[in-house]
């Protein structure tokens, strides 16, 4: 509970992360390990968003993301233990669609340009990117779709809400296991103020 209390009275006006550790046993003590380690790690490193020059580069998959957009929706929500349960549950969801780091990344490129593969699909377009406030929107040649980006402990989180979530997996990503996809934009509209998507390291 002192804990909980030092880091909500750090953190406001930003994305509080909770970041998974694996991506196959699930292990809600795992995952809220990290959780609470990467936003300390945040609040010391000054910061939850890059600069610019920051997001420049190669991002592979590495683990589930989930996040709430502010700190009162994420104490409404239940707090950490929510945050946790719900990496955990993408963990599994993303095993059974089949999503790792040899198929799922993202590059992001000088002249906001971007190229990504989800699922082993591929896809390219353009993005804006706003370093005060973590969003980003991608722009492919059918869709724009808006997410947030923070900085976490090992890499990077790229979140989304249920409805771009959805369109990243099924529209993007090709992915024909629609319960899954189902399950993890259910995940999203689970609490007010929710996102999930990918923790991504270079």
């Amino acid at each position: 509970m002192t804990l909980f209390a030092a880091m909500t009275l750090l953190l406001s006006s930003c994305l509080t992360t909770g970041l998974g550790t694996q991506s196959t046993n699930g292990s809600t003590g795992n995952v809220l390990g990290s959780v609470l380690g990467s936003v300390l790690t945040n609040v010391l490193f000054g910061g939850m968003t890059f600069d610019q020059s920051g997001l420049l580069g190669n991002w592979n998959y590495s683990a589930p993301s989930a996040a709430f957009t502010t700190e009162k929706a994420l104490t409404k929500a239940g707090g950490n233990a929510v945050v946790a349960n719900m990496a955990s549950s993408l963990a599994s969801n993303y095993s059974n669609i089949g999503i790792n780091r040899n198929n799922t990344s993202f590059s992001f490129l000088d002249g906001n340009k971007f190229s990504a593969k989800v699922n082993g699909i591929p896809f390219s377009g353009t993005y804006a990117y706003n370093p005060q406030n973590g969003e980003i929107t991608l722009k492919t040649a059918t869709e724009t779709i808006k997410g947030n980006v923070t900085k976490t402990e090992k890499g990077m989180g790229l979140m989304f809400d249920s409805v771009q979530m959805a369109n990243i997996l099924q529209k993007e990503g090709k992915v024909s296991n629609t319960a899954a996809v189902q399950a993890v934009s259910k995940l999203a509209k689970s609490a007010n103020g929710a996102r999930v998507g990918f923790e991504l390291t270079k």
